[in-house]
């Protein structure tokens, strides 16, 4: 198929490579415009410019995708199927109407659940087993259009929103192919979503990472899982900005860990530190001080004294 394809962070270089190694012709890329990054405000490619460059693909980086131009562009490749990854502008339809085949869209969730813009970080924080990823057909709707195939992807305990991502990215790149396949083959299948089963993915903030440790320990843990890489879940210890990367959930059989108030140190060791939840007690494991690097909980307590009963938090 001639494709144009639609993308921008790092879930969308996958599907790309795969839709050239598969012998589709990817003869357009488009991706948001570059941002400048660091304190020299150097511009930096996306992801996606980065690969499509490598591959010797065209690149087109529109500050909006509705202008005449950009439309314009897009119809000269004549493209049989458009193909959008995560790319961060709505289509119109003066755009979802170019191509024989649709706009088909990797959506990193099992829809209709976890529509949005953060669906692989709140199926953890969540506390799903499970997730996925869903091709289907675009419309003028966020995330509602018909769905094509899906491929579910197992969630583990120790999955943080980093590694999830790249297990669904590499499920995306594969579903794409066999989603292309259908389509050329006149046998895929569309399927509209119950809107009743939807729920919605909203983006993340830095403010959701603050620990509330008046909630129950295994969501805490979930949510710090969950905010890996970005926000990242933070404290406040000795006054000082910490960011939590590491916990688990304490063992609830220990007696030590029933008493005390939500945010109070219960107990240190020499390798961690556990602090009461309004349920149950968070155990640290590796943290970030503000302005140093990651660090394991037992290098952290060998630079800094902690004390039982002393407050975590606010």
């Amino acid at each position: 198929m001639r494709i144009v394809y639609m993308g921008t962070p790092d879930f969308a270089v996958y599907p790309l490579k795969a839709l050239v190694e598969s012998g589709h012709k990817v003869s357009l890329v488009i991706s948001q415009p570059d941002k400048a990054k660091g304190r020299s405000n150097k511009l930096v490619p996306t992801p996606v410019k980065a690969a499509a460059t490598e591959l010797g693909i065209d690149v087109f980086q529109p500050e909006k995708i509705k202008e005449e131009a950009s439309v314009a562009r897009i119809k000269k490749c004549k493209p049989d199927v458009i193909v959008v990854a995560a790319y961060g502008q709505i289509l119109p339809e003066s755009i979802l109407n170019i191509p024989e085949y649709g706009c088909i869209n990797i959506h990193a969730s099992l829809l209709p659940k976890y529509r949005g813009a953060a669906p692989i970080e709140w199926s953890i924080i969540d506390g799903c087993d499970k997730t996925g990823v869903t091709t289907m057909y675009m419309e003028k709707g966020l995330d509602t259009g018909d769905m094509i195939e899906k491929a579910e992807v197992a969630i583990e305990p120790d999955d943080t929103g980093e590694t999830l991502h790249d297990k669904l990215a590499l499920c995306g790149a594969g579903l794409i192919i066999s989603t292309l396949k259908a389509l050329e083959d006149n046998t895929a299948v569309r399927t509209k979503q119950d809107d009743s089963e939807s729920s919605y993915a909203h983006m993340l903030t830095k403010e959701l990472g603050k620990l509330d440790f008046n909630m129950p320990a295994v969501k805490l843990e979930r949510l710090i899982r969950g905010l890996i890489p970005w926000p990242c879940a933070y404290t406040r210890i000795d006054g000082k900005n910490v960011k939590i990367l590491k916990a688990r959930v304490a063992d609830e059989s220990n007696a030590a860990y029933q008493t005390g108030t939500p945010g109070e140190i219960i107990e240190v060791t020499k390798k961690t530190f556990t602090v009461k939840c309004k349920e149950g007690a968070l155990t640290i494991l590796s943290l970030q001080p503000e302005g140093k690097k990651v660090m394991d909980t037992v290098s952290f307590l060998n630079g800094n004294k902690l004390n039982v009963h002393s407050m975590v938090g606010e």
